[in-house]
């Protein structure tokens, strides 16, 4: 018994050779069959959650142009006309005498979330509001305000 404690059977992993180490191409392609289900899974609630913040992000701009254009119209008694528009809190506009400006620090109009310019109308088109400010949204199309996706001041 001692003479066969000292031969014993080989393992089967000890038995390979190095040639056959390795993942087969049933275990690559079932981790990669895994890796597509994940990401067909994920990808779409991340892509929902991006476009969810970019219209929060529109928004928020939207409130805090309002709170600058509400400065503007304490400065000049009112707000900047659609001619003006939004480059008015940027450059002295002529008909704005006490002017107090740059409201923003950029030079040239703000953009929205989507990288399009903002809409601005003064007087506004919709009942109770003094100018409107809108974001185009995702797809940048012009409308009415409020309309087609679009984002405006509330």
């Amino acid at each position: 018994m001692a003479a066969m404690s000292g031969n014993r059977t080989p393992d089967l992993a000890e038995d390979r050779s190095s040639s056959e180490a390795g993942f087969t191409l049933l275990e690559i392609l079932v981790v990669i069959m895994i890796l597509g289900l994940l990401i067909g899974l994920v990808a779409p609630a991340a892509l929902r959650q991006l476009g969810g913040a970019r219209i929060s992000i529109a928004r928020q701009s939207i409130e805090r142009l309002g709170g600058v254009l509400d400065i503007y119209r304490l400065d000049n008694a009112g707000y900047p006309t659609t001619e003006d528009g939004l480059q008015a809190l940027s450059t002295r506009p002529a008909n704005a005498p006490n002017w107090n400006g740059p409201y923003l620090k950029a030079d040239q109009a703000p953009l929205d979330a989507w990288n399009h310019s903002y809409s601005y109308r003064n007087p506004s088109s919709r009942p109770g509001h003094d100018y409107d400010l809108c974001s185009r949204g995702p797809n940048g199309q012009a409308g009415e305000a409020g309309q087609d996706g679009s984002i405006c001041n509330p």
